[in-house]
């Protein structure tokens, strides 16, 4: 028999809690189907010394607790898994842990969700999985010899742990990036293939530089209608690295370092890899890019007469000196490892209901899917830039528990689905 509640929320990591604090404070009944433990993604999936990218005043969830004593300071992963159990304890989500999700179908006026610890019924489903659900890794990884250490980000911990040999990071967003550099300080030769990036300094004008995003209003833009969704999801993250020093980290700082700075990869043959030879233009239109972001930032500046010292060295950063290279033998070249740092994808091979697009991403108009009562949460720029983020997806959660709840009232207008199972037992 099939238990029944109002909301099923499936992941209970930072998407899936923030929803489950909003349907509490609404009185709606609800459970959080987690396959691991509250935050397993980042118990098990990140690596030893990683910490947050944004600051800890921006680790805000609805009805937050208190995120420590330095505000400025930037959470260890570790650290931000026992923030979301206490975020847990806080106000007593429902979490069903080890639990993992079967299928997902259409029942009714509501939804089935069966699962390998029992099944349930619900007015509502909300699919809080994440953005990083499946590392994407490309084809071209097949194609390498079997003497090839192929690792994702996922699957590192730290650099002892790699075969001896030399190190080949493809992807140069923000966590290739901390890699490339982390693996290199250890010992090791690193090359780093370089495709589409985002370089920006960790501190601009006087403040770190996820304060000026979040002052100017850059993290709340909203998505535009016509949105290509695959552009969207597709972004690249900001060069940037959690850090207690304030430091900042872009290519020209790793070459400096010593490590190799090459084009995207574009094709791979047994122990050869090839790269495209445009480095240079990437780096210009990453520059580019740069230059935006800051000449908002400074527009900001200017219009609110902020006093914050200009910095002109910023917008004339400088690029990698790096010579083109079409092909490197790995195998002659010591390179025994390869970690494919190239963002995620995700699936969703249970979910039945008919709303997952032919690109494998669930469509969905700021959360909402065309299945009604069938939302999802904390996908990239789902209804704005900072949807991904801690705080963003707080503020997606607040929202849209509102839409959640005016579906199970709808659904069952003179009590909650929970209730009238009571009734009726």
């Amino acid at each position: 028999m099939s238990s029944r509640t109002d909301v099923i929320i499936i992941g209970a990591g930072q998407a899936g809690l923030a929803m489950s604090r909003c349907l509490t404070e609404m009185g709606i009944d609800h459970v959080l189907l987690e396959r691991g433990q509250v935050g397993e993604r980042w118990r098990s999936e990140r690596w030893d010394s990683l910490r947050l990218l944004t600051p800890n005043w921006m680790t805000r969830l609805p009805h937050c607790p208190s995120h420590g004593q330095n505000p400025q300071g930037f959470m260890r992963s570790r650290h931000f898994v026992q923030f979301l159990e206490d975020y847990r304890l806080s106000f007593a989500a429902p979490v069903q842990s080890q639990t993992r999700v079967v299928s997902v179908t259409l029942q009714g006026n509501g939804y089935l969700v069966e699962t390998d610890r029992g099944d349930w019924q619900a007015r509502s489903v909300i699919i809080a999985t994440g953005t990083c659900d499946r590392p994407f890794i490309s084809q071209m990884a097949g194609h390498l010899s079997e003497h090839i250490h192929q690792i994702t980000p996922g699957q590192y911990r730290r650099a002892n742990l790699l075969p001896v040999g030399k190190v080949l990071v493809v992807g140069a967003s923000a966590t290739g990036i901390q890699l490339a550099e982390e693996i290199h300080r250890s010992g090791r030769d690193v090359t780093i293939a370089v495709g589409r990036h985002v370089p920006v300094p960790r501190h601009y004008r006087g403040r770190d530089i996820m304060e000026w995003l979040d002052l100017c209003g850059f993290l709340r833009d909203l998505r535009k209608s016509d949105a290509d969704p695959h552009a969207m999801i597709r972004q690249p993250s900001l060069q940037l690295i959690g850090n207690l020093e304030g430091r900042s980290i872009d290519l020209q700082l790793l070459q400096q370092q010593g490590v190799r700075i090459v084009g995207r990869a574009t094709g791979a043959s047994e122990d050869a890899m090839q790269f495209a030879m445009d480095i240079k233009a990437e780096c210009r239109a990453a520059r580019e890019r740069r230059n935006r972001l800051l000449a908002r930032i400074d527009a900001y500046v200017a219009s609110n007469d902020i006093n914050a010292p200009e910095e002109a060295d910023a917008r004339r950063a400088a690029t990698p000196v790096a010579r083109p290279v079409g092909t490197i033998n790995l195998r002659q070249e010591g390179i025994r490892t390869i970690v494919w740092a190239t963002g995620y994808r995700r699936e969703y091979p249970w979910l039945k209901v008919p709303v997952v697009s032919s690109l494998g991403e669930i469509e969905n108009h700021g959360g909402e899917t065309p299945s009604p009562g069938l939302f999802t949460l904390g996908l990239p720029f789902m209804r704005h830039r900072a949807s991904t983020f801690i705080d963003g997806v707080g503020r997606d959660a607040e929202y849209l528990a509102t839409r959640i709840a005016a579906h199970v009232h709808q659904a069952a207008p003179r009590a909650s689905f929970a209730a009238l199972a009571a009734l009726a037992a």
